[in-house]
């Protein structure tokens, strides 16, 4: 524990000298484990980031549901997370450093009767001084970080025995943490929180009568240096496919005047839907605008999940997945590695490395029912374990065995 003490305090005397020198008082005050606190009982929830907690909301939703005067408290790292569960209709705070006297301040101000941390933020103080049950979702243990526990004696020991449920996002993380000491009645099903995610009913009736599904396809959340590829690769295909239609949808939108120009100069005519201009006629179709994904999905029987094709890691499976899509991936899935392997391992999901690669994938999957066996398969590798429903019931039984 002294070696975790002195780590601990060299950090917090950087995140707390950075908040005095911005004159950040109310920040440097939460970090601490001060500022205003609601009273009543409250079950404390904390996400990391934006990320983390977007993948936690269908578990907050249903939690909400079955206990709807559970009073719930929300912390995550960043401003832009408390804002986001704020949004949300959500009590939030930033949370504090895992220093013992803030962690004790915050269970004790907020009368804390158990505690909800997602993925790899264990952090021991919190933990061990938690007075009621400690709960683990999508709980994420690499081996890198295995290692570095052990740097640390007998804490993760110490931690993992505190813990009274851990739901862990993918196999090889469960199998650490029961090598590392997971007690067995602290085991629940693997689950990746992002694989709760469910199609929103976003619909646009103007573009579903343009878009054939199994004539259209869909290079969703690309990046710089992934667009000449998909372009490449439309122009190759249409060669055979004729009636091909692409819908590219940038992860920034900002860069569509960028897009715009390299299709120009390959020929292809973009219609953008920011700009309002309808999609009849243009080859290309270029959503520029936030928060429409889901509606690009629901148009498209073939989806390439960007970046996969740069050092970005690559994004969801998931989602497309949700919509019964066909789908083909570039090399770098790092970010999704599990779901990934699961899918290129059972041949549900095709991985091309250039445009020509792309080509030959996109050709490959012609043809509606082609797309929807291929969808089918993906949508069923990667259902979880449990629902948002059922951890929300392991939740609640732990929470009221106190």
């Amino acid at each position: 524990m002294f070696r975790y003490r002195l780590l601990l305090s060299l950090f917090a005397a950087i995140v707390l000298g950075r908040a005095a020198l911005k004159r950040d008082w109310d920040g440097l005050r939460a970090r601490l484990g001060h500022g205003k606190a609601n009273p009543g009982a409250h079950v404390w929830l904390h996400a990391a980031s934006n990320g983390e907690l977007a993948s936690a909301r269908p578990v907050i939703e249903a939690l909400r549901a079955a206990r709807p005067g559970m009073k719930l408290l929300v912390t995550c790292n960043s401003e832009s997370g408390v804002a986001l569960a704020e949004s949300w209709g959500l009590c939030a705070r930033l949370a504090p450093l895992d220093l013992a006297r803030a962690s004790k301040r915050m269970h004790r101000r907020w009368n804390v009767r158990s505690h909800i941390t997602m993925e790899s933020e264990l952090w021991p103080n919190r933990l061990l001084s938690c007075p009621g049950p400690v709960l683990v979702l999508g709980g994420r243990l690499t081996e890198g970080t295995a290692k570095g526990w052990r740097l640390f004696g007998g804490l993760q020991a110490r931690v993992l025995h505190r813990i009274a449920f851990l739901s862990a996002q993918d196999p090889d993380s469960r199998d650490r943490f029961i090598e590392a000491g997971l007690p067995k009645s602290a085991r629940g099903p693997v689950v990746d929180l992002k694989a709760l995610y469910t199609a929103p009913e976003q619909h646009d009736a103007q573009l579903e009568e343009e878009f054939t599904r199994e004539s259209t396809w869909l290079a969703a959340s690309t990046h710089e240096g992934e667009d000449e590829t998909v372009l490449e690769a439309h122009a190759a295909a249409r060669q055979q496919e004729p009636g091909l239609r692409l819908i590219l949808a940038p992860r920034h939108p900002r860069r569509a005047e960028q897009i715009a120009r390299l299709a120009a100069a390959r020929g292809l005519s973009c219609a953008r839907r920011s700009l309002g201009e309808t999609p009849s006629g243009a080859d290309v179709y270029l959503a520029d605008t936030l928060g429409e994904m889901a509606l690009f999905y629901r148009l498209a029987g073939r989806v390439f999940i960007a970046g996969t094709l740069t050092d970005r890691g690559g994004h969801t499976p998931y989602e497309p997945a949700a919509f019964d899509a066909a789908l083909i991936h570039g090399p770098d899935t790092r970010n999704f590695r599990a779901p990934f392997a699961l899918l290129d391992g059972a041949g549900a999901a095709v991985r091309i490395e250039d445009a020509t690669g792309l080509t030959a994938a996109l050709l490959g999957l012609r043809g509606d029912a082609a797309q929807r066996r291929a969808g089918a398969a993906a949508r069923t590798l990667l259902e979880p374990e449990a629902s948002a429903a059922q951890l929300v019931e392991n939740l609640l039984q732990h929470m009221d065995e106190q």
